[in-house]
């Protein structure tokens, strides 16, 4: 199919925009003239120079000089590198710059233009790339009071390539021993007598200096008070100007031997740290450079597939089937891309200390099954073998952040199924130890495969930001690079650690360690007969730990190593007259299956005996078969004390099972049920309206939150049966306009269910709603059923 080369320009630039406002970049077009006009900049360009894109271009025409009027130093530094890469023929150039902000501030940015073969009137077009590097300049000026504080002098030159010294920074030892004139280097006469006298010792390192090598050399000087001094200087360049070494200078008055021991010990801890910090930076600047190459076009992926699916969706709007295909693929592409966005705006998030963790009870045999449902699927579609074990579990009842923990689970076992072959295994083993700390349970979580493995130089940056593994087997995986840097943040917040091993073609392994709250009132479980219990699981360990937990129970228990081994034991202990009173079959076993020992079974023996098929797959994926050959109920994995207690009370007193009510989709009628939905943007609102009054909702709508409220107060009580409230709106926004309906002088102003419907969607913002007086928070873009559920849960 044929597209339109503007509309295709169109989403390359969105693409671009997208991608470069996720990353906080900021990229502009100018042209080379005189006066270095703006032809085009993107949204951060404006909010790094704090002037509104409108405000900008009416007060200086787009015209960089004129922007730097009143900085004509600045200005005259930034000619000088612009024409110097012109005339040298440069592609390019790379400069540090004062920038001057809105209201008279300034901010420290590095600026990195290439020089494009496209020309507008005749001039050559340039794009710059700004990043703000206000913080590191700041940090490095920080660094004067760390060169206060040695005992020798501390000094910083900049080299020009005439052998020029000019002095940046100085320690206040230095600036006492040479007087306050030493910044002059070309007028201080104290400071070229002293580099007369040492000149040759200087001309001799002159080669190394400008080439940017470490020196040591020994000098004689004096101080300003006439005192001479022999001092030791250890040099070596920590930066480039203009191409021009920039040195880092420590002088050591070695007429005191005991200074000069103590210093050697200081400047060997600090060159230490300082090396381990620039390998540090410089491996996040190539991390956070392959990142934006590889998101590119990761973004691109699913971006052109949801424009591509669009088309072609138009293009066949009589053919029904069509469409649909479109359209699913273009909820599949969605999905994909919000995770992608995700990522970055959760290690954004991370990085700016401005994500929190809740403190929320949960039920972990709850939270291991919705694990199981979402990471199935993927596994069962490359027949992988999925394997959940659980040992020493006491205390299921939990305090956490449940979101982030599953964030944890889903991160690590997603990157097991994509990177473990076909008919691979992938096992996860929740362990609990007794705990140092009163209250709490000491978790290990284990993740193990049997995939492609990682290699030894990958593994040391696993937990990096913005890093992915770059080898031939992988590179078609597509992800963001931040799963496992999200990870390890989250754990960190959490107070625990996380470890991996790994080797190639063998597989990796992940455990973390959790110290979580408990739940104080003891789990109570109901009573049970007494019971003789089969449990059959080609898993041994799994097995035998099933068995001491009804051990514990009260019932008693053996185990069986496979099918044939189930079958011998079922049929021996009824002719012996003492037969089993339930059987716990694994579904999954080798040679003969838990299927095919259910239908033998019952030809020998009939239908007295239970039988729960025991898997972590879905039970609907197996229910028809299971239920065909003569299987009574199911038991998920991984068999917690609950599960097992609760299940076999259903089993033996014939309760109804929770299953078949699960397998029901629900169906949810909001008839006679008239919602106000506040929300500024017309488009989500008409989504919005739609999908509530499929559901039979009256929806009414407020553009702001000031409406709302009016709309609110102007309707008679109990009019409104729910209140769908967006949080980023003009005028009034969401929080505010909660807290104005809540202090109604009405009876219903306290008690109507107030939703947050929001982009904002961290733990943080979740506390924020339900501090404002909300009830409860749908992030968006909108997951129609947990709406759907949320709401009927509310009313």
């Amino acid at each position: 199919m044929e597209y339109d080369p503007k509309e295709k320009n169109r989403i390359a630039g969105y693409e671009y925009n997208t991608l470069m406002s996720l990353m906080h970049v900021s990229v502009s077009k100018h042209l080379l003239d005189e006066h270095f006009t703006l032809v085009w900049a993107n949204e951060f360009y404006y909010e790094l120079i704090g002037w509104d894109k409108d405000e900008y271009e009416a007060r200086y025409n787009n015209l960089c000089d004129t922007y730097y009027a009143d900085d004509q130093e600045e200005l005259a530094k930034l000619t000088e590198v612009v024409m110097d890469a012109i005339e040298g023929s440069k592609g390019g150039y790379t400069h540090i710059s004062h920038m001057p902000k809105k209201d008279g501030e300034y901010v420290w940015v590095r600026m990195v233009a290439t020089f494009a073969d496209e020309y507008i009137d005749g001039y050559q077009v340039s794009y710059t790339v700004m990043t703000d590097i206000n913080d590191l300049v700041l940090m490095q000026k920080a660094q004067t009071v760390t060169y206060n504080a040695l005992p020798g002098f501390v000094a910083k030159f900049h080299i020009d390539k005439d052998f020029g010294l000019t002095l940046l920074e100085a320690n206040a030892r230095y600036t006492a021993f040479f007087g306050d004139d030493c910044w002059d280097t070309g007028a201080d006469p104290l400071f070229l007598q002293n580099y007369a006298q040492n000149q040759q010792a200087i001309e001799a390192s002159r080669e190394k200096i400008l080439s940017g090598q470490p020196i040591s050399l020994g000098l004689t000087v004096k101080g300003v008070d006439g005192r001479e001094a022999r001092l030791q200087v250890n040099a070596s360049c920590v930066d480039w100007q203009n191409q021009e070494p920039i040195y880092l200078a420590i002088f050591i008055d070695i007429t005191d031997v005991t200074e000069l021991r103590e210093m050697q010990q200081k400047l060997e801890a600090q060159a230490a740290e300082l090396k381990e910090a620039l390998t540090a930076a410089e491996q996040a600047s190539r991390a956070k450079s392959d990142f934006l190459s590889s998101m590119s076009h990761d973004i691109r992926t699913p971006m052109n597939a949801i424009v591509g699916m669009t088309e072609i969706a138009r293009i066949h709007l009589d053919d029904p089937g069509r469409v649909e295909n479109c359209l699913d693929k273009i909820a599949l592409s969605s999905q994909h891309l919000l995770g992608l966005i995700n990522d970055v705006l959760d290690m954004s998030a991370i990085e700016s200390g401005s994500m929190a963790l809740s403190n929320s009870a949960f039920s972990l045999p709850d939270f291991m099954e919705n694990i199981v449902a979402i990471i199935q699927p993927a596994a069962a579609e490359k027949r992988q073998h999925l394997f959940i074990r659980t040992f020493g579990v006491e205390h299921e009842h939990l305090y956490a952040d449940p979101l982030r923990l599953k964030q944890i689970f889903i991160n690590i076992l997603s990157n097991a199924v994509k990177f473990t072959p076909e008919e691979g295994s992938i096992t996860l083993t929740l362990e609990e130890f007794p705990a140092a700390r009163e209250g709490c349970g000491q978790f290990r979580f284990t993740f193990a495969d049997t995939g492609m493995g990682m290699t030894d130089a990958f593994m040391t940056h696993i937990f990096d930001s913005f890093t992915r593994e770059r080898d031939s087997r992988v590179d078609k995986t597509e992800g963001s690079g931040l799963g496992m840097a999200i990870t390890k943040r989250i754990v960190d917040m959490m107070g625990g650690r996380i470890t991996v091993r790994s080797a190639e073609g063998k597989g990796s392994t992940f455990v973390v360690y959790l110290s979580l709250h408990i739940e104080e009132n003891p789990a109570c479980y109901p009573a049970l007969p007494p019971l003789r219990v089969l449990i059959a699981d080609d898993d041994e360990l799994m097995c035998e730990y099933a068995a001491q937990t009804l051990d514990a129970l009260g019932i008693d228990a053996e185990c069986a190593e496979d099918g044939e081994d189930t079958v011998r034991q079922i049929i021996s202990a009824h002719d012996a007259g003492q037969s089993f009173d339930v059987l716990i079959l694994d579904w999954k076993m080798p040679g003969v299956d838990g299927l095919e020992v259910t239908r033998q079974i019952r030809a020998r023996i009939g239908e007295e005996l239970p039988i729960l098929i025991a898997s972590s797959y879905d039970w609907a994926d197996i229910k028809k078969e299971a239920l065909s050959a003569g299987a009574n109920d199911f038991i998920s994995k991984p068999l917690f004390k609950s599960t097992l207690c609760h299940t076999l009370k259903r089993l033996i007193y014939a309760e109804n099972s929770p299953i078949a009510d699960k397998e029901k989709k629900p169906q949810y009628n909001f008839g006679g049920r008239r919602f106000l939905l506040v929300e500024d943007n017309a488009l989500n609102q008409e989504i919005g309206v739609e999908l509530l009054s499929q559901a039979g909702a009256i929806v009414e709508c407020a553009d702001d939150g000031i409406q709302g409220c009016e709309k609110f107060a102007q309707s008679p009580p109990g009019y409104y049966s729910l209140i769908l409230m967006d949080v980023q709106m003009p005028v009034m926004n969401g929080y505010e306009a909660t807290q104005k309906i809540r202090a109604l002088p009405r009876a219903d102003a306290r008690a109507v269910p107030i939703i947050a419907m929001t982009a904002d969607a961290f733990a943080a913002d979740i506390e924020k709603a339900r501090e404002s007086g909300m009830d409860g928070h749908l992030a968006k873009p909108l997951d129609l059923p947990l709406m759907l559920q949320e709401l009927s849960k509310l009313l």
